[in-house]
C-alpha cells in the first residue's frame, strides 16, 4: 500500500481543508494544489484555505497563470465546524507560522524536522497520518511522488507548480537538495510549462522590496562571518527572507541573520551555508523568549512581544544567544 492510499484510508469526509502555513510560499501552494487533485482522483473533494496575505510577485504569478483557488481564512471562517477534517501541507500544529483553525488536524504532510512544540504529545495524537520528511528539500517532493508511486496523471499545470515550488525552496538546487528532490524535477521536467518557470524566477522583486534590502544593508553587522540585520517594520515574510538569502551571498557572511519589528512580534529569517545547522541555533536561541526551528540551512523565528519598550534588549539578548549557540555548535 502506498503512503497516498494508507493516507486516504484517514479522511471519512467528502470534503476536506488543505491548509497551508501562513503567508504561503510557492511550496506551500503547490503541495496543497498537487494535493488537491489527488484528492479529486480519490472522490475527495478539498478546499484550499490560508490565513495572512499573499503579496510577493512571484507567488502571485503562479496563482494566477495555473489558476489555483485558495481562500483565506477570514472568508469562511463562519462555515467551519469543530468536525470538518483538515490537512495540514508545508508547516505542522503548534509552529508559529500557521494558525489553528476550526477543524480537526487528521493529516500533516511536511519536510520540515518536526519542531519541540509540534512534537507536543497533544499535537501528535491528534493526526491520524504523518508524513514528515526532513531529509527533502521541498515538500513539492513529498506531494510529486504520491502522483508516480500511485501512477496517477499529472497534468502540465501540477508539474510546472511543483517543479515551480522544488526549485524555489532549494534556491534552484543550491541547498538542502535530495535525490528524491532531483528524481522528481527529472521526471516532471518534460511535463511542465518551462516559460511559466523562467518567467517566475526572473521577476520576484518589487521595486518596493528595495527599501527592505536598503535598510539591512545599512543595518548589518558582522561578527566572525555571523551577519545580523533589520529589515524595518511589518516586512512581509516572504522578503525578510529573501533578504537572508541575499546577506549569504556576502563573501564573509555564512550564517545570516534577518528579522522584523512586526506588530506583534519579531519575525526571523535565519540561513546557514558554513556547515552551522541554522534550526537546532535558532531553536535553543530563542528558548523561553519565543520560538524557532528548520532545516540546516534555512530556519525562522519568532519572538511575541506585548510591547515594544524593551526591544533593543531582546534583540541583543537573542544575537548573543546566536552568538553563543554557533560557537558551540
Amino acid at each position: 500500500m502506498t503512503r497516498l492510499e494508507k493516507m486516504i484510508q484517514f479522511i471519512q469526509k467528502e470534503h476536506v481543508y488543505i491548509q497551508t502555513h501562513n503567508f504561503p510560499d510557492p511550496d506551500a501552494i503547490a503541495c496543497a494544489f498537487g494535493l488537491q487533485n489527488l484528492l479529486a482522483h480519490k472522490g475527495i473533494d478539498a478546499t484550499i484555505c490560508y490565513k495572512g496575505k499573499i503579496d510577493r510577485y512571484n507567488t502571485l504569478k503562479l496563482i494566477e497563470l495555473l489558476g489555483i483557488e485558495l481562500v483565506n481564512l477570514e472568508d469562511i471562517e463562519e462555515q467551519l465546524c469543530e468536525d470538518d477534517e483538515i490537512i495540514l501541507v508545508d508547516a505542522q500544529k503548534g509552529n508559529s507560522n500557521i494558525i489553528d483553525m476550526t477543524g480537526m488536524e487528521i493529516i500533516c504532510i511536511d519536510h520540515h524536522p518536526v519542531s519541540a512544540l509540534s512534537s507536543r504529545k497533544e499535537n501528535q495524537m491528534e493526526y491520524r497520518y504523518t508524513d514528515i520528511r526532513p531529509e527533502v528539500g521541498a515538500c513539492a517532493t513529498i506531494i510529486a511522488s504520491y502522483f508516480f508511486e500511485n501512477q496517477i496523471f499529472m497534468d502540465e499545470r501540477i508539474a510546472t507548480a511543483l517543479t515551480y515550488a522544488i526549485r524555489s525552496d532549494t534556491d534552484k538546487l543550491s541547498r538542502g537538495v535530495s535525490k528524491l528532490d532531483l528524481e522528481m524535477l527529472y521526471r516532471m521536467w518534460e511535463k511542465c510549462d518551462g516559460s511559466i518557470i523562467r518567467k517566475l524566477e526572473n521577476a520576484e522583486i518589487y521595486f518596493e522590496d528595495l527599501a527592505a534590502y536598503s535598510k539591512a544593508i545599512e543595518s548589518i553587522r558582522v561578527f566572525d562571518s555571523i551577519s545580523f540585520a533589520c529589515v524595518g517594520e511589518n516586512c512581509p515574510e516572504a522578503l525578510i527572507a529573501s533578504v537572508s538569502d541575499f546577506m549569504l551571498a556576502v563573501v564573509e557572511v555564512k550564517f545570516s541573520v534577518v528579522y522584523a519589528i512586526q506588530k506583534n512580534g519579531i519575525k526571523l529569517s535565519v540561513r546557514s551555508e558554513g556547515g552551522h545547522d541554522a534550526g537546532r541555533i535558532i531553536s535553543r536561541a530563542l528558548k523561553d523568549i519565543g520560538n524557532g526551528g528548520g532545516h540546516a540551512a534555512m530556519a525562522g523565528g519568532f519572538i511575541p512581544l506585548a510591547d515594544t519598550k524593551n526591544i533593543e534588549d531582546i534583540l541583543t539578548v537573542v544575537q548573543e544567544n546566536i552568538l553563543e549557540e554557533v560557537k558551540y555548535a
